[in-house]
Protein backbone atom coordinates (compact mmCIF):
# COMPACT_ATOMS: atom_id res chain seq x y z
CA UNK A 1 0.00 0.00 0.00
CA UNK A 2 1.27 3.10 -0.95
CA UNK A 3 2.01 5.94 1.98
CA UNK A 4 -0.89 8.31 0.33
CA UNK A 5 -3.08 5.73 0.42
CA UNK A 6 -2.45 5.16 4.00
CA UNK A 7 -2.58 8.50 4.87
CA UNK A 8 -5.99 8.98 3.59
CA UNK A 9 -7.22 5.99 5.46
CA UNK A 10 -6.10 7.17 8.83
CA UNK A 11 -7.32 10.85 7.94
CA UNK A 12 -11.00 8.64 6.71
CA UNK A 13 -10.78 6.74 10.13
CA UNK A 14 -9.95 9.52 12.16
CA UNK A 15 -12.80 11.56 10.42
CA UNK A 16 -15.52 8.81 11.15
CA UNK A 17 -14.39 8.34 14.73
CA UNK A 18 -14.98 12.28 15.57
CA UNK A 19 -18.28 11.87 13.62
CA UNK A 20 -19.44 9.42 16.16
CA UNK A 21 -17.89 9.91 19.02
CA UNK A 22 -19.29 13.28 21.60
CA UNK A 23 -16.20 14.35 22.88
CA UNK A 24 -16.65 16.64 25.92
CA UNK A 25 -14.54 18.78 27.69
CA UNK A 26 -14.08 17.70 31.35
CA UNK A 27 -11.70 20.19 32.60
CA UNK A 28 -10.80 23.77 31.44
CA UNK A 29 -6.90 25.76 32.68
CA UNK A 30 -6.14 28.99 32.13
CA UNK A 31 -2.87 30.97 32.73
CA UNK A 32 -2.43 34.90 33.01
CA UNK A 33 0.80 35.89 31.06
CA UNK A 34 1.86 39.39 32.43
CA UNK A 35 2.79 41.46 29.45
CA UNK A 36 5.26 44.10 30.93
CA UNK A 37 8.01 46.06 29.36
CA UNK A 38 10.10 43.14 31.17
CA UNK A 39 9.34 41.24 27.60
CA UNK A 40 12.40 41.21 25.04
CA UNK A 41 11.67 43.42 22.26
CA UNK A 42 12.59 41.38 18.64
CA UNK A 43 14.77 44.14 17.13
CA UNK A 44 13.44 42.82 13.62
CA UNK A 45 10.31 43.61 14.29
CA UNK A 46 10.98 47.02 16.38
CA UNK A 47 13.16 48.36 13.47
CA UNK A 48 10.28 47.91 10.99
CA UNK A 49 7.93 49.35 13.16
CA UNK A 50 10.30 52.16 13.98
CA UNK A 51 9.53 54.85 11.03
CA UNK A 52 5.39 54.00 11.04
CA UNK A 53 5.44 55.14 14.59
CA UNK A 54 7.73 57.83 14.49
CA UNK A 55 4.98 59.52 11.49
CA UNK A 56 2.40 58.91 13.66
CA UNK A 57 3.85 60.56 16.74
CA UNK A 58 4.96 63.56 14.69
CA UNK A 59 1.90 63.56 13.24
CA UNK A 60 -0.11 63.54 16.18
CA UNK A 61 1.81 66.29 17.83
CA UNK A 62 1.59 68.73 14.91
CA UNK A 63 0.02 71.73 16.73
CA UNK A 64 -3.03 73.56 15.14
CA UNK A 65 -4.22 75.88 17.87
CA UNK A 66 -3.77 77.17 21.20
CA UNK A 67 -6.46 77.08 24.37
CA UNK A 68 -6.81 79.82 27.18
CA UNK A 69 -8.02 77.44 29.58
CA UNK A 70 -8.29 73.60 30.81
CA UNK A 71 -11.93 73.36 29.93
CA UNK A 72 -13.67 70.33 31.74
CA UNK A 73 -17.27 68.57 30.55
CA UNK A 74 -17.82 69.08 34.62
CA UNK A 75 -17.45 72.83 34.62
CA UNK A 76 -20.86 73.47 34.25
CA UNK A 77 -24.50 71.88 35.29
CA UNK A 78 -26.60 72.67 32.16
CA UNK A 79 -24.09 73.61 29.63
CA UNK A 80 -20.10 73.77 29.74
CA UNK A 81 -17.51 75.59 27.64
CA UNK A 82 -16.02 72.54 25.97
CA UNK A 83 -19.28 70.69 25.28
CA UNK A 84 -20.49 74.31 23.65
CA UNK A 85 -17.38 74.23 21.73
CA UNK A 86 -17.65 70.84 20.05
CA UNK A 87 -21.37 71.34 19.40
CA UNK A 88 -20.68 74.44 17.43
CA UNK A 89 -17.52 73.47 15.78
CA UNK A 90 -19.33 70.01 14.34
CA UNK A 91 -22.21 72.56 13.19
CA UNK A 92 -19.65 74.97 11.43
CA UNK A 93 -17.68 72.33 9.95
CA UNK A 94 -20.77 69.79 8.84
CA UNK A 95 -23.22 72.27 8.25
CA UNK A 96 -21.45 73.20 4.79
CA UNK A 97 -21.03 69.19 4.04
CA UNK A 98 -24.67 69.37 4.42
CA UNK A 99 -25.72 72.24 2.56
CA UNK A 100 -23.34 71.15 -0.22
CA UNK A 101 -25.54 67.97 -0.96
CA UNK A 102 -28.84 68.88 0.21
CA UNK A 103 -29.15 72.85 -0.46
CA UNK A 104 -30.52 72.81 3.34
CA UNK A 105 -28.75 74.14 6.06
CA UNK A 106 -28.69 72.32 9.69
CA UNK A 107 -30.90 73.80 12.19
CA UNK A 108 -29.47 72.15 15.66
CA UNK A 109 -26.86 69.86 16.80
CA UNK A 110 -27.27 67.46 19.36
CA UNK A 111 -24.40 65.45 20.69
CA UNK A 112 -24.01 63.39 24.55
CA UNK A 113 -22.11 64.46 27.91
CA UNK A 114 -20.86 61.13 27.81
CA UNK A 115 -19.02 61.36 24.94
CA UNK A 116 -16.63 63.81 26.07
CA UNK A 117 -13.67 61.67 27.36
CA UNK A 118 -11.25 63.99 28.35
CA UNK A 119 -10.24 68.00 28.89
CA UNK A 120 -9.16 70.26 27.05
CA UNK A 121 -5.79 70.96 28.26
CA UNK A 122 -4.39 74.64 28.27
CA UNK A 123 -1.47 75.21 25.93
CA UNK A 124 -0.95 73.64 22.50
CA UNK A 125 -4.00 71.77 21.02
CA UNK A 126 -2.57 68.67 18.58
CA UNK A 127 -4.21 66.02 16.78
CA UNK A 128 -3.85 63.62 19.87
CA UNK A 129 -5.67 66.46 21.58
CA UNK A 130 -8.96 65.60 19.41
CA UNK A 131 -8.02 62.08 19.70
CA UNK A 132 -8.45 62.16 23.91
CA UNK A 133 -11.49 64.36 23.71
CA UNK A 134 -13.10 61.52 20.91
CA UNK A 135 -11.45 58.22 21.40
CA UNK A 136 -14.19 56.77 19.41
CA UNK A 137 -15.34 56.61 15.70
CA UNK A 138 -18.75 58.46 16.41
CA UNK A 139 -19.57 59.58 12.77
CA UNK A 140 -21.83 62.41 12.06
CA UNK A 141 -25.40 62.26 10.70
CA UNK A 142 -28.44 64.92 10.00
CA UNK A 143 -31.65 63.40 10.79
CA UNK A 144 -35.13 65.41 9.78
CA UNK A 145 -37.23 65.87 12.60
CA UNK A 146 -40.85 67.26 13.01
CA UNK A 147 -41.64 69.11 15.81
CA UNK A 148 -43.63 66.71 18.24
CA UNK A 149 -39.87 65.10 17.92
CA UNK A 150 -37.86 68.53 18.59
CA UNK A 151 -40.47 68.60 22.14
CA UNK A 152 -39.53 65.17 22.84
CA UNK A 153 -35.78 66.31 22.86
CA UNK A 154 -36.34 69.39 24.18
CA UNK A 155 -38.66 67.44 27.57
CA UNK A 156 -35.94 64.83 27.57
CA UNK A 157 -32.85 67.34 27.64
CA UNK A 158 -35.71 68.84 30.49
CA UNK A 159 -35.80 65.84 32.23
CA UNK A 160 -32.06 65.05 32.19
CA UNK A 161 -30.62 68.14 33.46
CA UNK A 162 -27.56 67.33 31.71
CA UNK A 163 -24.74 69.39 29.97
CA UNK A 164 -25.39 67.13 26.63
CA UNK A 165 -23.81 69.96 24.13
CA UNK A 166 -25.84 71.41 21.86
CA UNK A 167 -25.62 74.25 19.33
CA UNK A 168 -28.34 76.80 18.01
CA UNK A 169 -30.95 75.54 20.36
CA UNK A 170 -31.86 77.59 23.62
CA UNK A 171 -33.75 76.33 25.97
CA UNK A 172 -34.47 78.42 29.24
CA UNK A 173 -35.59 76.51 32.24
CA UNK A 174 -37.77 77.71 35.85
CA UNK A 175 -36.63 76.15 39.30
CA UNK A 176 -39.11 73.04 38.74
CA UNK A 177 -38.00 72.05 35.54
CA UNK A 178 -40.69 73.26 33.56
CA UNK A 179 -40.07 74.62 30.28
CA UNK A 180 -40.43 78.44 29.86
CA UNK A 181 -38.64 79.24 26.45
CA UNK A 182 -37.58 77.07 23.57
CA UNK A 183 -35.93 78.64 20.22
CA UNK A 184 -33.85 77.06 17.68
CA UNK A 185 -32.01 79.40 15.87
CA UNK A 186 -33.53 82.51 17.86
CA UNK A 187 -36.95 81.52 16.53
CA UNK A 188 -40.04 79.64 18.52
CA UNK A 189 -40.89 76.33 16.78
CA UNK A 190 -42.96 76.07 14.25
CA UNK A 191 -45.57 73.22 14.31
CA UNK A 192 -45.19 72.84 10.46
CA UNK A 193 -41.04 72.79 10.13
CA UNK A 194 -38.98 69.93 9.53
CA UNK A 195 -36.10 70.71 11.60
CA UNK A 196 -32.63 68.97 10.12
CA UNK A 197 -30.80 68.00 13.35
CA UNK A 198 -26.81 67.02 13.26
CA UNK A 199 -25.81 64.27 16.11
CA UNK A 200 -23.86 61.07 16.13
CA UNK A 201 -24.57 57.61 14.58
CA UNK A 202 -24.47 56.08 18.37
CA UNK A 203 -27.10 58.69 19.34
CA UNK A 204 -29.42 58.08 15.86
CA UNK A 205 -29.47 54.59 17.29
CA UNK A 206 -30.83 55.12 20.67
CA UNK A 207 -27.80 55.35 22.58
CA UNK A 208 -28.02 57.64 25.51
CA UNK A 209 -32.15 56.67 25.83
CA UNK A 210 -32.43 59.04 22.95
CA UNK A 211 -35.02 57.60 20.99
CA UNK A 212 -36.59 60.55 19.48
CA UNK A 213 -34.61 60.13 16.41
CA UNK A 214 -36.85 57.09 15.47
CA UNK A 215 -38.66 57.25 13.19
CA UNK A 216 -37.44 60.59 10.88
CA UNK A 217 -38.58 61.82 7.89
CA UNK A 218 -35.22 61.09 6.44
CA UNK A 219 -31.45 60.21 7.56
CA UNK A 220 -28.37 61.87 5.81
CA UNK A 221 -25.17 59.83 6.63
CA UNK A 222 -21.85 62.34 6.20
CA UNK A 223 -19.23 60.06 6.34
CA UNK A 224 -17.78 62.87 8.65
CA UNK A 225 -15.96 61.98 11.82
CA UNK A 226 -16.73 64.24 14.52
CA UNK A 227 -13.00 63.60 15.71
CA UNK A 228 -12.55 65.01 12.37
CA UNK A 229 -14.54 67.76 12.67
CA UNK A 230 -12.79 68.49 15.39
CA UNK A 231 -9.29 68.41 13.85
CA UNK A 232 -10.48 70.71 10.65
CA UNK A 233 -12.02 72.94 13.39
CA UNK A 234 -8.63 72.96 15.27
CA UNK A 235 -7.08 74.44 11.93
CA UNK A 236 -9.17 77.27 11.47
CA UNK A 237 -8.59 78.79 14.54
CA UNK A 238 -5.97 80.32 15.92
CA UNK A 239 -7.07 80.45 19.67
CA UNK A 240 -9.79 78.44 21.03
CA UNK A 241 -11.36 80.48 24.36
CA UNK A 242 -15.10 78.53 24.38
CA UNK A 243 -17.39 79.84 27.41
CA UNK A 244 -20.72 78.44 29.26
CA UNK A 245 -23.74 80.92 28.20
CA UNK A 246 -26.87 80.96 28.11
CA UNK A 247 -27.96 77.96 25.30
CA UNK A 248 -29.43 75.95 28.47
CA UNK A 249 -30.36 77.75 31.58
CA UNK A 250 -32.56 77.59 34.33
CA UNK A 251 -33.52 80.67 36.42
CA UNK A 252 -35.46 81.39 39.64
Amino acid sequence: MRLTHLIFLLYFFSFLNCKQLKLEPTKIEGKLIQITDTLLVDPEIESYIKPFRNHIQKDLDSVLAYSVNTYSKSDGLFNTAIGNFMADAVYSEANPVFKSRTGKNIDMVLLNHGGIRSILPKGHVTKRTAYEIMPFENSIVVVALKSNQIDSLVNYLCRKKKAHPISKLKLTINENGKIIETKIKGEAIKSDKIYYVATNDYLYNGGDNMTFFQTNDSLYVLNYKIRNALIDNFKKIDTINPVIDDRFVQIK
